[in-house]
């Protein structure tokens, strides 16, 4: 006999599904800017291991970690001069910090709670031209890091063994570059990775988006419509939030008020991109990420000129802070580290 009434356990598991997904997701209206560590330094790189492990990269040698409590940090040099990190990344058992210029420099970090306990040089690279600026880790054995052309491909290094060991990846196996293409150092945020993918972004005279589907293997290439150009013009930051969905945000840093063709979203993994809130919002930035929870609908975008944050992909954006960050890094829907000139912050949202 066909009864019309729903079974009463099926009922109420549908209500309480339809009641928890028309729930509103976390609005952010302001946020508290706390500062943990304060220096003759400029931070341009953070990597958030978990609530107790958060690492930060700096000029003049600088690398710390702090763990909620305290910093630890160390100088690293080469010859007599100390060496200039912007990008660091984690793998789960390691952290990586990569100095920019020639000669480049890439370490493995060793903490034990406490203090960094070693640090063992894993990659070395010196020629013309030589200038990495983003690195990050698919999975604990496999990570990558990109830097700004020579011979006329992006310069690529890509590791198996957990970080042990990084091989350059050769000009055939890449896509060609623009003359006077690069990659940006400004917040660790030219290189996107989740699952299998990657994503590299370029600013210069040309702002475009390299896709590898296979964890660097095969690479294709495709056009945004972000100011481009000039030599500071371009992208300078990405974020991925699931397969298809990827947001790309940067402008002219030598005209850092506009808001025009600065910021864009793709649905379809890069292949094509539509403009946020062209000649709207802020103007240039140097970090976005999505704010998590919000299934990719939020976002917050810092910079030299303060932090602003969409609750609807950057159709309208609110300014919560006139902070100073360069980069910054969520530990959760409320709470991320951020670096700036001179300082390493937490950032309480509300």
């Amino acid at each position: 006999m066909k009864h019309s009434l729903m079974n009463p356990f099926i009922l109420g598991l549908f209500m309480s599904v339809f009641l928890w997904s028309c729930q509103p997701h976390k609005t952010i209206s302001g946020v508290e800017v706390i500062s943990l560590w304060e220096g003759d330094f400029s931070i341009r790189a953070v990597e958030v291991v978990d609530t107790n492990e958060i690492w930060f990269a700096a000029n003049k040698g600088t690398v710390g970690v702090y763990n909620g409590k305290e910093i630890s940090e160390i100088a690293l040099h080469f010859k007599d001069s100390l060496l200039h990190f912007r990008a660091i990344a984690h793998n789960g058992t390691h952290a990586f910090a990569l100095s920019i210029d020639n000669p480049a420099h890439l370490y493995q970090l060793t903490y034990d709670g406490n203090q960094i306990s070693s640090a063992r040089l894993v990659y070395w690279e010196e020629g013309p031209g030589v200038f990495y600026d983003a690195i990050g880790f698919w999975n604990e054995n496999e990570g990558i890091a990109v830097g700004d052309p020579i011979n006329g491909c992006l310069s690529v290094i890509i590791t198996r063994d957990g970080g042990k060991t990084w091989e350059k990846t050769d000009c055939k196996n890449l896509p060609q570059v623009v003359e006077g293409e690069a990659l940006f150092a400004a917040s660790n945020g030219s290189l996107a990775l989740k699952n299998n993918q990657t994503y590299v972004a370029t600013g210069g005279i040309k702002a475009r988006v390299f896709k590898s589907p296979d964890k660097g293997v095969t690479w294709t290439v495709f056009d945004t419509p972000l100011t481009q150009g000039s030599a500071m013009s371009g992208i300078f930051s990405m974020d991925q939030y699931d397969r298809d969905e990827l947001v790309i945000y940067g402008g002219d840093w030598a005209n850092q008020d506009s808001n025009t063709n600065n910021k864009a979203f793709s649905r379809d993994g890069g292949r094509s991109w539509e403009l946020m809130s062209p000649s709207a919002g802020p103007g240039y930035r140097s970090c976005v990420r999505f704010i998590p929870g919000t299934d990719g609908k939020g976002l917050i975008a810092a910079g030299s000129k303060g932090i602003s944050v969409s609750h609807n992909k950057g159709e309208h954006w609110h300014q919560i802070s006139d902070a100073s960050i360069y980069t910054l890094r969520f530990v959760s829907d409320s709470v991320a580290y951020a670096g700036g000139a001179g300082k390493f912050v937490r950032l309480n949202f509300y």
